[in-house]
């Protein structure tokens, strides 16, 4: 029988869940941050791709090396890999995204000792004639890298089985979405935030297994509130890293009905065409799917994409989750906002770093918010 309390350990303590997969599996544990990371190549690799988000909360090594002013991503995944808490990684890639990450890299490979080091230098404007050759080679590049580390080779067959895999776990990941948006107590929106983090971190062939049982889980339960009487909200912003953002709203009226979160939706968004060539196929998803700040693929798309998101979703509002010292999300933030305002869409900004704000006073802003909804 499945059990929640397992996913909310993963998440409660990702490291102790890392080692003890590395102590229990023959799997090569590889840490990966941002969405645009290839999961689908770790996973063909014959590794376990562990996303990397962070858990110290004390911040004392990491100083030494890199400025206070970056995001509590960056400074605490730091933190564990210099305290030596990430010692289970075979290796670590990091993806050509914001600058903190591209200077983490920087960081990381002078100073931890994990055997494995990969950037991978993807291209920013998505929507050139030559962006996809570019991702593509960019993936090239990545599997022989992998190949060379791991002393094995990467077949299309395998390439093929991972992207099959990573799709299945996207359209259960989405029907869980779905089923929250039907009904806000099946799950909930801290249950959904908790299964969502877990799937990054957890063991894929597990996750796998449990995602039929979790959706049969969440249909048999019987319906909470109805999904009419809360004002719907939208969330959107870079990682959501408090799920005590979701209780919080429901008991102030509002139901989180959808997100634009690379540690949300934006995570499955788009599956890989199964039958084409792996690594043109992997290319295409990561070229078509919603672009996240650190990306270019038009003038107004990102606008265009929460706009008809909201509209789709027909959220009463939209609420930016704002991860403090998060550059590219920060820079964005005023023409989405203007962008909003004109369609006549409600939204407010809420920034957080590591800690939430102080509860009551978190909890006003929301019910204000939705009041005026």
């Amino acid at each position: 029988m499945i059990n929640l309390e397992t996913y909310t350990k993963i998440v409660d303590d990702p490291l102790a869940y890392g080692w003890r997969c590395h102590a229990e599996s023959p799997k090569p544990i590889i840490g990966y941050f941002c969405s645009y990371t290839p999961e689908e190549l770790i996973l063909a690799a014959g590794t376990h791709p562990f996303r990397l988000f962070g858990s110290s909360r004390n911040i004392r090594l990491a100083d030494e090396h890199i400025q206070t002013y970056s995001c509590a991503v960056v400074r605490s995944t730091l933190e564990d890999a210099l305290n030596g808490n990430l010692s289970f990684l075979a290796g670590t890639i990091f993806p050509h995204t914001c600058d903190s990450i591209q200077r983490l890299s920087d960081i990381w490979r002078i100073n931890v000792a994990i055997p494995f080091h990969c950037d991978i230098v993807l291209p920013v404007k998505l929507d050139t004639a030559s962006a996809r050759d570019y991702y593509t080679d960019a993936l090239k590049q990545l599997k022989a890298d992998l190949v060379k580390h791991l002393g094995s080779p990467i077949f299309d067959a395998d390439l093929r089985q991972a992207i099959k895999k990573t799709n299945q776990i996207k359209i259960l990941l989405k029907k869980l979405y779905e089923l929250h948006e039907k009904n806000p107590a099946a799950p909930t929106g801290h249950e959904l935030f908790t299964i969502m983090r877990a799937s990054m971190i957890m063991d894929r062939d597990d996750l796998l297994a449990d995602l039929p049982q979790l959706i049969e889980l969440f249909n048999g339960r019987p319906a909470g509130k109805p999904a009419g009487k809360g004002k719907r909200l939208l969330l959107a912003g870079s990682v959501c890293e408090h799920p005590d953002i979701y209780p919080i709203i429901e008991e102030a009226g509002g139901h989180v009905v959808w997100d634009d979160f690379c540690s949300g939706a934006r995570y499955f968004d788009g599956l890989i065409d199964e039958t084409a060539e792996p690594l043109a196929a992997i290319t295409d998803r990561y070229i078509r799917r919603v672009a996240c700040p650190a990306k270019h693929s038009g003038l107004t798309d990102r606008a265009d994409h929460l706009v008809s998101l909201a509209r789709q979703k027909k959220a009463d509002g939209v609420v930016f989750v704002l991860l403090k010292y998060c550059d590219p999300h920060a820079f964005d933030y005023p023409y989405l906002k203007a962008a909003l305002d004109r369609e006549g869409l409600p939204n407010l900004l809420i920034e957080v770093s590591d800690q939430l704000p102080a509860l009551g006073q978190l909890k006003t802003r929301f019910e204000a918010f939705i009041e005026m909804l």
